[in-house]
C-alpha cells in the first residue's frame, strides 16, 4: 500500500511537472500532502513536514546567501575576465562554449558538492550564454552532465554512502571504476559538443550578425556586456573581491566551517566593502530579492516532499518492493541491472534511501547467487545519484541548477535525460569490458 502510494506520488509529480500542468513548487507541496492524507497520516503530517523543513534549512540558508554573493560579484564585474577569456577561446562558437562549460563544471565539481558546483559554474557562465543568445537549457544540461559524472569521486555523496553501507574501502568501490569514469568524461565532452552543434544550427537568424555588429561598435573583439558598463571598479576593490572569492572556494572545499556560515560571512563582507552605504546595500538586496525567493522557496518545498515521503515510510517501503520484484533468474546478473536502473531510480529514491535501504538488500541477494557485494556497489555508483542527481526532484541542488539557469525542472529533465542516461550506459559498458562489474 505505502510503496504503491509512494510510486504513484512520484510518478504523478513527474507527469504534472514535465507536462507543465502545475508549477514544481505546487506539486512538491500538495502532492505529498494529498498522499499523506490518503495514507492515513493526517495526524502526523505536521511533524513530518517540520522534520523535512529542518533537514533542508541549512541548504536553504546557504543558497540564499550564496545567490546574493555570486550575483553581487557578477554585478561588480569579477567574472568579466573569465567570460571574455571563454569567449576568446571559444570564438563565439556554441559548440566550443558547451565543451568549455563541461570542462569548467568538472573542474569545479572536484570539491564533491553539487550545490557549490552549480552556484559557481552557472554564475560564471550564464552571462556568456545570454551574451551569445544560447539557450539556458544547454547550460543547465551540460552542467548536469559534467557534475553527474564527477559525482563518482570517492569523497562524493553516493560513493561514500556505498562504502559506508557495505563497509567497503575506496579501493574496493572507486578504484576499479576509474577507467569507466574516464570513459564517462569523454562521453560528456562529446555529448556537450553535439549539444552545442545543435544549438549552433538552431541559432536565431541574424543573432550572430547583431552580435558582430555590437562587437565592432565596442571595438574589443569580445562582445558587449548585457547591461552598459558603469565605471570600472577600482583595482584594489577588484583584488579584494577576487581574494575573497578564492578564500571562500578554498574554505568550501576544505569545509573549514559549515557551508551556510561561510556564505553568510562572505556575503556580509562583500556587501559592506562593495556597497558601504545603507542605501546602496538596500538597493542591491531589493534588486536580487526575486532570485533569492525563487530558489529558497523551491528548496523548502522540496523539504516538504522528502519529509512526508520519508516520515510515512513510503520510501523505505518502495525500496523493499523494488528488491522483491527482482526474479531469481536475474540474481546472477544483478550488477549490470543495478548499473542500468540506477540513474532512472534517482528520480524516485533519495541517496540515503537507496544506498542504505536498497543497496544492502541487493548486495546480499547477489551474494546468495555467488556474486560480489563490492561489484554491486560499483554498479550502483554508475548512475544512482551520480549521473542522475542533477535531474532528481529529491535533491535540493537540482533546484539550484534550474532556478539559477532560469529553466523549468520538467524542461530540463526532458532536454538532458537521454544524454545523462547515455553517460551511465557508456560507463556500464566500460565497466563490463574492464571487469569492474560482470554479467
Amino acid at each position: 500500500m505505502l510503496a504503491a502510494l509512494g510510486f504513484c506520488t512520484i510518478g504523478l509529480f513527474l507527469v504534472l511537472t514535465m507536462s507543465k500542468r502545475v508549477s514544481v513548487l505546487v506539486a512538491l507541496v500538495l502532492l505529498p500532502v494529498l498522499a499523506a492524507l490518503v495514507g492515513g497520516f493526517a495526524g502526523d503530517m505536521g511533524d513530518m513536514i517540520l522534520d523535512g523543513l529542518a533537514t533542508v534549512a541549512p541548504t536553504g540558508i546557504m543558497i540564499a546567501f550564496a545567490v546574493l554573493y555570486f550575483t553581487l560579484m557578477v554585478d561588480v564585474g569579477l567574472f568579466d575576465p573569465l567570460i571574455n577569456g571563454i569567449l576568446r577561446i571559444a570564438r563565439k562558437d556554441p559548440a566550443r562554449i558547451a565543451v568549455g562549460t563541461a570542462v569548467l563544471t568538472m573542474c569545479v565539481a572536484l570539491d564533491g558538492d553539487g550545490a557549490s558546483t552549480f552556484l559557481i559554474t552557472v554564475s560564471a557562465l550564464l552571462p556568456v550564454y545570454k551574451r551569445l543568445g544560447m539557450s539556458p537549457l544547454v547550460l543547465s544540461g551540460v552542467v548536469c552532465l559534467g557534475a553527474g559524472v564527477m559525482n563518482l569521486i570517492p569523497w562524493g555523496g553516493p560513493t561514500v554512502r556505498a562504502m559506508a553501507a557495505l563497509k567497503l574501502e575506496s579501493s574496493d568501490v572507486f578504484t576499479p571504476v576509474m577507467p569507466a569514469m574516464a570513459c564517462g568524461v569523454v562521453w560528456v565532452l562529446l555529448a556537450s559538443y553535439w549539444i552545442g552543434r545543435r544549438e549552433r544550427r538552431l541559432a536565431v537568424p541574424g543573432l550572430h550578425e547583431e552580435h558582430e555588429s555590437a562587437v565592432r561598435t565596442a571595438g574589443d573583439g569580445l562582445g558587449t556586456p548585457l547591461v552598459p558598463s558603469v565605471t570600472r571598479p577600482p583595482v584594489l576593490l577588484t583584488a579584494f573581491n577576487a581574494v575573497l572569492t578564492v578564500v571562500l572556494v578554498v574554505a568550501l572545499v576544505t569545509e573549514a566551517m559549515p557551508l551556510p556560515v561561510l556564505f553568510v560571512i562572505a556575503f556580509a563582507l562583500a556587501l559592506v566593502v562593495n556597497h558601504p552605504t545603507w542605501e546602496a546595500q538596500q538597493t542591491l538586496l531589493e534588486k536580487h530579492a526575486k532570485s533569492v525567493v525563487l530558489v529558497t522557496t523551491m528548496i523548502f518545498a522540496a523539504g516538504v516532499f522528502t519529509g512526508i515521503l520519508t516520515g510515512t515510510k513510503m520510501i523505505s517501503e518502495m525500496a523493499q518492493a523494488l528488491v522483491s520484484v527482482v526474479p531469481d533468474s536475474l540474481g546472477g546478473h544483478l550488477a549490470p541491472l543495478v548499473a542500468v536502473t540506477g540513474m532512472p531510480l534517482s528520480l524516485a529514491f533519495t541517496p540515503d534511501a537507496y544506498y542504505f535501504g536498497v543497496l544492502p538488500v541487493l548486495s546480499h541477494t547477489a551474494s546468495g547467487f555467488g556474486g560480489d557485494q563490492a561489484e554491486i556497489a560499483r554498479a550502483a555508483i554508475l548512475g544512482q545519484m551520480t549521473t542522475g542527481f542533477p535531474l532528481s526532484p529529491l535533491t535540493a541542488s537540482t533546484f539550484i541548477l534550474v532556478s539559477m539557469s532560469g529553466v523549468q525542472l520538467g524542461e530540463h529533465q526532458r532536454f538532458i535525460f537521454r544524454w545523462a542516461f547515455g553517460t551511465t550506459l557508456v560507463m556500464t559498458a566500460a565497466a563490463l569490458l574492464t571487469g569492474a562489474i560482470s554479467l
